[in-house]
């Protein structure tokens, strides 16, 4: 919600349009790929290692996610005219924020056990157990929950509208941005750092130890491609515009107007839109993370083709049955020498 004297004719515009457009990509592809990545990881269960046990959690937090979003976009569709209540409201930003740093969290355990197990596995054999990894997992749940409840208390709704803010009021800007500031570092800046920490170590070690498997190796690079490509599309870009739409809400409490308001403001719904992505893109985790599912992958071509054989044989086999019935038919229906 903008100060009047600092509101632009195009922000419905580009709400209404190009957030449900991305919410329904995301829903989509999301749904599909979580599912799928999470029915596989459920199968195989009793062979579930350390690392997968991170895996499992962040697909669990991207599935609560992505339930929210048919709400999200029929709020955007119908111009962002929000039915469902205000509690509904505080829960559907609650479990946004929940999947965006439990992503991130568990993105960063993922990361300082790869740097662990390739840096220092003799140190470390033994040590990373699958309790432990449990353990790791309900903190960070703990921690994202407890660093995201304040967002609760701030008023998501306004008396006389139906809109559902993704922050906060107009009056609440400029200590929604001191929390938000805090918030970033915690669950965005101090993970990167560590994450950045690790692959910059485990990518010397790499490259100077000869005695590393060469599996190994493309595992860990394709996993910081993977990296790369969630930071630099949805995590960087939405925290960026996303405090600085915040300080430009507080200047606007002030009645001061910077003229770059209304790039940053589509910087961020665009951002908004991108990070929302990430439960899209995570199931390239469980591609990379999971080699029974890579595996899995792998022979669908081949059961492709045993199908398409089976079809193929049950038909000539068909075809066959029904010659061998019309040859019979034909021989009763021909008349022997000694019929009248």
């Amino acid at each position: 919600m903008k100060s009047p004297s600092c509101v632009y004719d195009n922000y419905d515009v580009i709400e209404n349009k190009l957030l449900p457009a991305l919410y329904t990509i995301t829903f989509i592809i999301g749904f599909v790929g979580n599912a799928w990545g999470l029915k596989l990881l459920l199968q195989k269960w009793q062979k579930l290692g350390n690392i997968n046990i991170f895996v499992l959690n962040l697909g669990l937090s991207n599935v609560l996610y992505l339930f929210t979003l048919p709400f999200l976009m029929v709020y955007y569709f119908t111009g962002r005219k929000w039915i469902f209540g205000g509690v509904f409201c505080k829960m559907t930003r609650f479990c946004f924020n929940l999947n965006l740093y439990c992503s991130i969290g568990f993105l960063t355990c993922i990361s300082v056990y790869r740097y662990l197990a390739i840096v220092h596995p003799l140190r470390m054999m033994g040590r990373l157990t699958v309790t432990r990894s449990v353990a790791i997992s309900v903190l960070v749940w703990v921690l994202v929950s407890v660093q995201s409840i304040p967002d609760i208390f701030f008023p998501k709704t306004m008396n006389g509208t139906d809109k559902c803010f993704h922050s906060t009021s107009f009056e609440k800007a400029d200590y929604y941005l001191k929390y938000s500031l805090v918030w970033t570092t915690t669950g965005f800046c101090i993970p990167l750092l560590i994450i950045l920490g690790c692959y910059g170590h485990v990518a010397v070690v790499l490259c100077r130890r000869n005695t590393i498997e060469k599996t190994l190796k493309q595992k860990s690079v394709k996993f910081l491609f993977i990296l790369i490509l969630l930071f630099s599309v949805c995590y960087i870009p939405y925290h960026i515009f996303w405090n600085l739409s915040l300080y430009s809400r507080a200047l606007s409490k002030q009645e001061i107007c910077v003229w770059w308001d209304k790039r940053v403001f589509t910087g961020h719904q665009i951002s908004r839109g991108l990070v929302c992505l990430n439960s899209a893109l995570n199931p390239l985790v469980y591609l990379q993370m999971t080699e029974h599912i890579v595996s899995h992958i792998r022979q669908l071509p081949q059961q492709v083709r045993k199908l398409f054989r089976r079809v193929n044989v049950c038909s000539s086999n068909t075809l066959a049955v029904s010659k061998t019935e019309e040859e019979a038919l034909e021989q009763s229906t021909i008349p022997t020498s000694g019929s009248a």
